[in-house]
């Protein structure tokens, strides 16, 4: 998410490093491409305005162009406000909803997000329930039984209407304690006034805590239009933005807290019922500028991987340590999404592999199982002769091994950032402190 943005808005910052001190005229002529790279993106043409308006009263202050190093103030302006723009400092909730209320269009993605909330409040201490609302599209109820049963999560369903459906859930969640009761009502437009009406008197009978409204990130400017109706009919406490991982331009999430006031609270990352994200803005703020996002992947780390293997892999990393890595790293998302976490690293992306499957990962097994102990331990004695045994003993080819051992290369050198993190005390998961 956000590769289009963030690749120009670093182009910018990179020729203007080049200049030393900045000119008033400079800073006029980096807001303005910031402006065209914003509404490129499919920001809000008001918000892009106001944005730039507080970007440019701070930038063009005398201490800002005095400065030794002007383009890092204005750097830091510009996350500052892209910060405020996206919610402001978030602060964290970890009290469990007891009920929680879908809505939004039909296609937004409502009934897989009920699986992925089931999933993260699940890992919470919760014991979720999730309710089928939705009455009307062919083959919901049985959507959510299957995404029920595949994530080992109860479902709540009835023959009756949806508002008695989610009257009757919540008081059978009470009896069996069951917290968050999570409500997948069904699909609707805006303009659809019976079907609003609906959605009005649910919300009435059952008093749901949370009222997020899941919206398709890939909808762009429509998307807030699509938040200001639904926040006129039920109080809204936050947005969903789905199918973040497909939208390269991330034009709505940065337009929809400043249009409708109501914040984002989780983001789509993935297909899998773990790829749903908290939104912290600061953290986003950070990413769009390329700077990364240590913490959220510390935490990624810190569920993935337990201390001692980290502290080993950190010690010496080798071809066995490398197979488990894939492994783990496959576990904790697409390796381009943890990429973009780490500071500097964003621009790589392109010039690394990204894509391990489940054939690719046996292939990668059969290679390295094919090597003798002291090959593993020590992969840069692999010579020419030695591929050729190895390809033959793994039916691979030796192309394939030196692809192997590029992949390998790369890794270590992001496992010797980490090291170099730790010797600073910014790594966290050691017991340093993080930026």
């Amino acid at each position: 998410m956000f590769e289009v943005l963030t690749q120009k808005i670093q182009n910018i910052f990179d020729r203007i490093k080049r200049r030393g001190k900045l000119s008033e005229a400079d800073i006029q002529e980096v807001l303005r491409e910031i402006r065209i790279t914003l509404l490129e993106a499919d920001v809000n043409y008001k918000v892009v305005k106001e944005f730039l308006e507080r970007v440019k009263e701070k930038a063009l202050q005398e201490s800002v162009l005095k400065s030794i190093s002007p383009s890092e103030q204005i750097l830091k302006i510009i996350y500052e406000e892209l910060t405020y723009l996206l919610g402001g400092e978030a602060k964290a909730d970890k009290s469990l909803p007891s009920v929680i209320m879908l809505v939004g269009l039909q296609g937004s993605g409502k009934t897989t997000t009920a699986g992925k909330l089931a999933v993260y409040y699940r890992k919470r201490q919760g014991r979720p329930l999730l309710v089928a609302c939705d009455t009307r599209r062919p083959a919901a109820i049985q959507q959510l039984e299957i995404i029920g049963n595949s994530i080992n999560v109860p479902v709540y369903k009835e023959n009756t209407d949806p508002i008695t459906i989610a009257e009757n859930a919540v008081k059978f969640a009470k009896e069996k304690v069951y917290m968050p009761v999570i409500l997948d009502t069904s699909g609707r437009l805006h303009i659809d006034e019976d079907l609003m009406n609906e959605l009005r008197k649910t919300y009435e009978r059952v008093k749901p805590q949370e009222v997020f409204l899941v919206v398709d990130a890939m909808t762009g400017q429509d998307a807030v239009n699509i938040g200001e109706s639904f926040a006129k009919v039920v109080p809204l406490t936050g947005i969903i933005l789905t199918k973040m991982d497909g939208d390269a331009r991330g034009g709505s999430a940065l337009s929809m807290r400043a249009v409708t006031g109501v914040p984002i609270v989780f983001v789509g990352v993935g297909e899998k019922f773990d790829a749903i994200e908290p939104f912290y803005p600061d953290r986003m703020a950070s990413r769009i500028l390329g700077m990364g996002d240590l913490k959220t992947l510390v935490e990624k780390v810190e569920s993935a991987v337990s201390k001692e293997r980290v502290e080993k892999t950190l010690e010496r990393f080798t071809l066995n340590d490398f197979m488990d890595q894939l492994k783990e790293l496959r576990n904790m998302g697409p390796l381009d999404q943890l990429m973009n976490l780490i500071p500097g690293f964003s621009r790589l992306n392109s010039k690394i592999p990204i894509s391990v499957d489940e054939k690719r990962l046996k292939r990668i097994e059969a290679i390295i199982s094919s090597m003798t102990i002291e090959e593993r331990e020590n992969p840069h004695i692999i010579n020419a002769s030695r591929k050729k045994r190895i390809a033959k003993g793994s039916g691979t080819t030796v192309q394939e091994i030196n692809q192997l051992l590029k992949q390998y290369e790369q890794i270590k050198s992001m496992i010797k950032q980490f090291s170099q993190l730790e010797k600073k005390g910014r790594f966290p998961l050691l017991g340093g402190r993080l930026w």
